[in-house]
């Protein structure tokens, strides 16, 4: 068992004092605080020197942890002394005690509410780790050491922050006066080698049909949207979408900080930049589209389009550059549609409504809807076509929809799986002219969705 663990436990209050339950040990606790804020008050300055590569100032910091821990007369065993050391080195080197989290490949997602609760998401399920920072000024030092790594930074004027970790984990934190109860830190990990196509069907978000016709959208230059609530996956299923395109194109993405990983030769990377603390320098998203279309892009990926930058992308899809792919937050297809109405609307120009629908009508091909489901899974559960107009309302086609017949398994996981409704998209001629056959198999149901082939996809 690590210090942290231990120290967690000696400091947590028991359920049932007296009768069994953990009691405080402040010795380690009030250790483990003393010698890291002695070390942070010695070393000041160094902690941050540039000239210093990482094995020289790892050297410092344990040198100067020996120095200190020669000086308490605390009764430690070998054993933790040398753990007490890697603790406190990890403290003021790394990330603290959320290094650890950040190597454990089961973890997901990491929730620090405050210096002494930190949560954890496994397999889609939030559950509280044993991990505890010192105190708030040790916490807002983790938050300050992860911002300033990507040119961002974090204070009063400026109490939120989004930024990511080198390998792409996408961070956000809040502080003081804005977070009541110490400052806050989300943690969305990311893996260091990014999922594939055959990653999502092991895990059940999709199967190899829908698979092998995603793909076919994306080499035959379809535009697609991909949306979903928070933490559905959106941006993973964006990252594998995106692996589909052709090695020859020229790929431009844009995001808010930088989380695709694309290893196309020919992908540059664009990343939008806060204003400075005069409040000036902002480079939004919507500046690096219309920037990019001068670029001479194939394709353009928005990492998620939250705002004004909506009718850019639009106008992309709609002037040449077709088969542009991005991201939006919304429940349902049909919801997509009207979140798209009104992010093109905060573009601040006075268009008809009719005048965005025939835009989005003529732009989008391909709606693909994520759900993190009960079970904690995230799953694709409709492929839409976005097939016109009828009048003023835009028309949808279920082409697969998740079987949520199928019921559940005695662990309550969902047992169904995304399935064709048996109708051909409109757009299946056009993937035909790009040389691109997809059988009858890919659309056959096989009567898992009861029905399907009958239900239109909904109109508005």
């Amino acid at each position: 068992m690590s210090l942290y663990q231990r120290i967690h436990e000696a400091q947590a209050i028991p359920d049932d004092a007296g009768q069994g339950g953990q009691q405080r040990d402040p010795i380690i606790a009030e250790l483990r605080q003393k010698v890291h804020h002695q070390l942070i008050d010695e070393l000041g300055p160094v902690l941050y020197d540039k000239r210093l590569s990482e094995e020289e100032l790892r050297r410092k910091v344990h040198d100067q942890l020996q120095s200190a821990l020669a000086q308490e007369r605390a009764p430690l065993s070998a054993a933790d002394k040398a753990q007490l050391i890697q603790d406190v080195a990890d403290d003021i080197l790394g990330y603290g005690p959320i290094d650890r989290l950040l190597k454990d490949e089961t973890v997901t997602e990491i929730m620090v509410n405050g210096p002494h609760k930190v949560f954890v998401e496994r397999s889609g399920r939030i559950e509280l780790d044993v991990a505890t920072f010192v105190d708030d000024t040790h916490l807002r030092r983790i938050i300050d050491k992860i911002v300033s790594q990507v040119g961002r930074r974090i204070d009063e004027a400026t109490p939120m922050v989004d930024a990511r970790l080198p390998d792409g984990s996408r961070v956000n934190a809040v502080i003081h006066p804005l977070s009541i109860g110490g400052p806050f830190l989300t943690i969305r990990k990311f893996a260091e080698d990014p999922f594939e196509v055959d990653d999502l069907i092991r895990f059940g978000t999709l199967d190899a049909r829908s698979a092998r016709f995603l793909q076919a959208c994306v080499v035959g230059r379809l535009n697609i949207v991909v949306a979903g609530g928070t933490g559905t996956g959106k941006t993973t299923t964006l990252n594998v979408l995106s692996s589909f395109i052709p090695e020859e194109e020229r790929i431009i993405t844009i995001e808010d900080a930088k989380e695709l990983q694309l290893h196309q030769e020919h992908a540059l990377a664009l990343e939008a930049r806060p204003p400075n603390i005069e409040g000036r320098g902002a480079v939004t998203i919507r500046d690096l589209v219309k920037n990019a279309l001068r670029m001479r892009p194939d394709r353009v990926v928005v990492g998620e389009c939250r705002s004004g930058e909506a009718l850019d992308m639009l106008q992309a899809m709609n002037t040449g550059h077709d088969g542009s792919l991005t991201t939006l937050h919304s429940n349902t297809p049909r919801d997509t549609l009207s979140r798209l109405e009104t992010l093109v609307l905060m573009a601040g120009y006075d268009l008809p409504v009719r005048a965005i629908r025939e835009q989005m009508a003529s732009a989008l091909d391909v709606i693909v809807q994520l759900t993190r489901l009960r079970d904690g899974t995230r799953r694709i559960t409709h492929i839409s076509e976005v097939q016109g107009m009828e009048g003023d309302v835009i028309t949808l086609q279920d082409i697969y929809l998740f079987d949520y017949s199928a019921g559940l398994d005695e662990n309550g996981r969902y047992l169904g799986t995304l399935q064709p409704t048996g109708i051909r998209p409109k757009f299946a001629e056009k993937l035909e002219h790009a040389g691109i056959r997809l059988g009858p198999e890919v659309f056959a149901p096989d009567g898992g969705v009861k029905g399907a082939a009958q239900r239109p996809g909904g109109r508005r």
